[in-house]
């Protein structure tokens, strides 16, 4: 059998580049970004003020002045014109642009300030050198800076710095188009009551949420274990689009039909079967220059497996995203299990005051078990080289919450 590693490396050499499309920077949140952003000009563009107070020249504060005369008020946002007076100051709003002959601003808290016999201001905590309570220009970026580079997932601290440098439109990718698609003749829509002996559809919902918080865009459909059903079903799906999810039909069960009629509908098969548990028994192949198939077992266990550990990587690689860095927890009590297969445990995520990520099992009543699920946070992946998993021990952890 395919071990998981393998089995990843595959899946991610099928995945082709997709498009880019132009989007208003306001839509383009949770959307891969395909072009640069730099720096238009620097940051802050200007030496901006951050207290609110008076704007002095240090000069005059150093050679003993403590009183200045106020010449006028300066808003942000107002053209900041030059200081008459060297001896002199201006009353100065924070965000506003320092005005030509002053350097340093003491805030309202450090001064006593009148209006008779003129409108002035007296200093009582002499500011610690000059420049203070100002941000010079360029101190934070320069002009021609790179800011954003292509392959960043866009938050919202990418969106404000796109904001910024005026990028009202974004190079992102295309979403992932993808068919969840359910199957088997016990299985019902989730609007029906299932008889005694089916049961609603939750899978293919389950994919379909994970693929839009994943960015990706899809449509579900359900077919019969029926393989005339599935031969006249699959390959319209496998033009239309990128990917084709299939949950169930998979094994070796005789009404298991998928694996034939993915083979007559032209996809080729790369693996069946990967060491591991839940979801031994996952198919992925794909059809020259087109859809990639991944046939998922039915068990819901082992479709979020399978989901998190495989799909959700190659909907980023599809989209040039930049690779995240994998993220480890500790086990947070030891584990015991025997078979020489990759392990998919589910745990529930504490964060410990000394910043270690604690993974605590909450291990499913096996693969159908969907509602043993609600009490983890993500599945921790433990290496088939061992059968015991000691405390204290840290292995990769596919969250799927947060």
């Amino acid at each position: 059998m395919l071990s998981v590693a393998d089995a990843y490396q595959q899946i991610l050499a099928t995945a082709r580049p997709l498009p880019s499309e132009t989007m208003p920077l306001a839509a383009a949140v949770g959307r891969v970004l395909h072009q640069d952003i730099v720096a238009d000009r620097d940051f802050p563009p200007y030496n901006r003020v951050t207290m609110d107070g008076i704007a002095i020249s240090f000069a005059a504060l150093e050679a003993g002045k403590t009183t200045f005369p106020i010449e006028r008020t300066q808003l942000a946002g107002a053209v900041p014109e030059p200081m008459a007076n060297a001896q002199a100051a201006i009353e100065i709003m924070t965000g506003a642009a320092l005005p030509p002959g002053t350097d340093t601003v003491i805030r309202y808290e450090d001064l006593d300030i009148t209006d008779q016999p003129v409108w002035q201001a007296t200093v009582r905590g002499a500011p610690p050198r000059q420049g203070h309570n100002v941000h010079p220009q360029g101190s934070d970026q320069t002009a021609g800076t790179r800011l954003l580079t292509s392959g960043q997932l866009l938050s919202p601290a990418e969106i404000a710095v796109a904001a910024t440098v005026g990028a009202a439109t974004l190079a992102v990718a295309r979403r992932p188009r993808v068919a969840v698609v359910s199957t088997g003749d016990e299985i019902v829509d989730v609007t029906e009551t299932p008889l005694p002996h089916q049961i609603r559809r939750s899978n293919a919902y389950m994919l379909q949420a994970a693929l839009t918080l994943d960015g990706a865009t899809s449509d579900i459909f359900h077919l019969d274990d029926d393989l005339s059903t599935l031969k006249t079903s699959l390959p319209p799906l496998l033009a239309e689009y990128d990917a084709v999810l299939l949950s169930g039909g998979v094994s070796k069960g005789k009404a298991d039909f998928l694996p034939q009629a993915l083979r007559e509908s032209e996809v080729e098969e790369l693996f069946h079967r990967v060491a591991q548990r839940p979801g031994q028994p996952l198919w992925f192949g794909q059809r020259p220059g087109g859809a990639v198939v991944f046939a998922l077992p039915g068990n819901p266990v082992a479709t979020f497996a399978a989901y998190y550990r495989y799909v959700r990587g190659w909907l980023r690689q599809c989209q040039q995203a930049t690779p995240r860095p994998l993220v480890f927890a500790e086990l947070a009590e030891a584990v015991e299990f025997k078979p020489a297969l990759t392990y998919f445990l589910a745990v529930r995520l504490e964060n410990a005051p000394d910043g270690r990520l604690l993974a605590h099992p909450t291990p499913t009543a096996g693969s159908g078990d969907l509602a043993g699920l609600l009490a983890a946070d993500g599945l921790l992946e433990l290496t088939p080289e061992l059968t015991h998993f000691a405390t204290g021990t840290a292995w990769p952890v596919w969250q799927y919450r947060g």
